[in-house]
């Protein structure tokens, strides 16, 4: 039940040089489904990620952390779905560390520099010997344009695969960027049970691209919820193969295009996940305006973002919209004039000076709420910020998905 998703096709993403991609259907969970992921770098390649912030975070976050602080070059990543390895003690981390240890033996590099990430159902450990007879499989079938089989196999209640591609020129060579993503509820940064991966041939630093990483994720993946949940897998990575011959250093014109082209894929990327959320049928964007800072900014776009009588409120198309003055009032920003607030549906202006608007009608708010797409703007008067939360509504479906999800 996507909403107004794009079709996506295999042709439409364009290979990055010095990335490979090789899939397997190991049946970790499920039968003849692609549920296995190798990503190989060509030497020399940067990378950089953000996690999640759960405390409970899962043992393959925990030694991607440990590997890329050892800043030995990452030659491979590998992904595996069905089975989180949350929640699983020191044999979860063990089984993460023996993945890294047996594909590094078929890639002929150090279990240092492979990166494990798991997606699926916590409190359950790997079927180690299925994810390890499917890992020649995935090697087997490396090939630079394999993403669309890629963003298959990343999925779990995800009813689309999503991915995107960029190209983009500078000073006369064309520079690709492309990527993928899955997520389609437990879904809160920081982060969520999202997996997101871009890849991209230009060549920048490690401490460039750190920073960068960092500052892409908070206006994209950390810029959506579905249900408020923070899972205990997420992670978000870019890979710089520099096989473009390209290098971008901060500060100059070159690195700006090239952060600009990032952070739209990644946007495109995070949006695609609400937009398969789980029962989703509307996609909103909550905007505010007019704040004094970053903080209350998204505090308040978050706290209506997540509201469950907001949500089923645009689900059954009803403007119920004094629900949202409650979100913005109990989101916890201190010394907020309400009579300053401007609220705004599309371009319809609902609320001014702490009530509603005297033009505003019923009427005109449900032919805004029928829609499929909607712009809820919040307008604080009260500074010169601006930032933005996406996420959907809540429907029957989200409870039955989750209600069944082990079955």
């Amino acid at each position: 039940m996507a909403v107004n998703f794009p079709n996506i096709t295999a042709e439409q993403l364009h290979p990055v040089a010095g990335v490979e991609l090789g899939f397997a259907q190991a049946g970790i969970r499920k039968a003849d489904k692609k549920d296995v992921l190798v990503i190989r770098l060509a030497e020399g390649a940067t990378v950089a990620g953000v996690f999640t912030t759960n405390a409970f975070c899962a043992a393959p976050v925990t030694l991607c952390k440990t590997h890329l602080a050892l800043n030995q070059g990452i030659r491979a990543l590998l992904v595996n779905t069905g089975c989180a390895n949350a929640g699983t003690g020191a044999l979860g981390l063990a089984n993460a560390e023996s993945s890294c240890a047996e594909l590094a033996g078929l890639l002929g590099c150090d279990a240092t520099q492979i990166l494990p990430f798991s997606t699926g159902v916590i409190l359950e450990h790997l079927p180690m010997d299925k994810l390890l007879a499917g890992l020649p499989a995935a090697i087997t079938n490396l090939k630079q344009d394999n993403w669309h089989n890629a963003a298959q196999a990343i999925m779990t209640t995800d009813t689309l695969p999503k991915a995107a591609s960029r190209q983009i020129n500078i000073n006369g060579t064309t520079i690709t960027l492309t990527g993928i993503s899955k997520g389609a509820g437990m879904i809160k940064p920081n982060m969520a049970t999202m997996l997101g991966y871009v890849a991209t041939d230009v060549g920048i630093a490690q401490n460039e691209l750190n920073a960068l990483v960092k500052t892409v994720a908070d206006a994209s993946f950390n810029s959506i919820t579905i249900d408020g949940d923070t899972s205990t897998n997420d992670s978000f990575i870019v890979m710089a193969s520099g096989a473009s011959g390209v290098f971008v250093s901060q500060g100059t014109a070159e690195f700006e295009q090239f952060a600009d082209a990032l952070q739209s894929i990644s946007t495109e990327l995070a949006q695609l996940i609400v937009r398969d959320g789980e029962g989703a049928t509307k996609f909103m964007s909550i905007v505010v305006q007019g704040a004094q800072n970053k903080t209350e900014a998204k505090r308040i776009a978050y706290s209506v973002a997540h509201s469950p009588l907001v949500k089923t409120a645009f689900y059954a198309s009803d403007p119920n919209l004094g629900r949202i003055l409650a979100a913005i009032g109990y989101a916890g920003v201190k010394d907020l004039n309400v009579d300053a607030i401007d609220l705004y549906l599309d371009d319809v202006h609902v609320a001014t000076q702490g009530g509603r608007h005297p033009d505003y009608t019923e009427a005109m708010g449900q032919a805004v709420m029928n829609q499929a797409e909607i712009t809820v703007r919040i307008v604080l008067n009260r500074g010169n910020v601006d930032d933005t939360v996406w996420t959907c509504d809540f429907s029957h479906e989200y409870v039955s998905i989750n209600a069944d999800y082990r079955s």
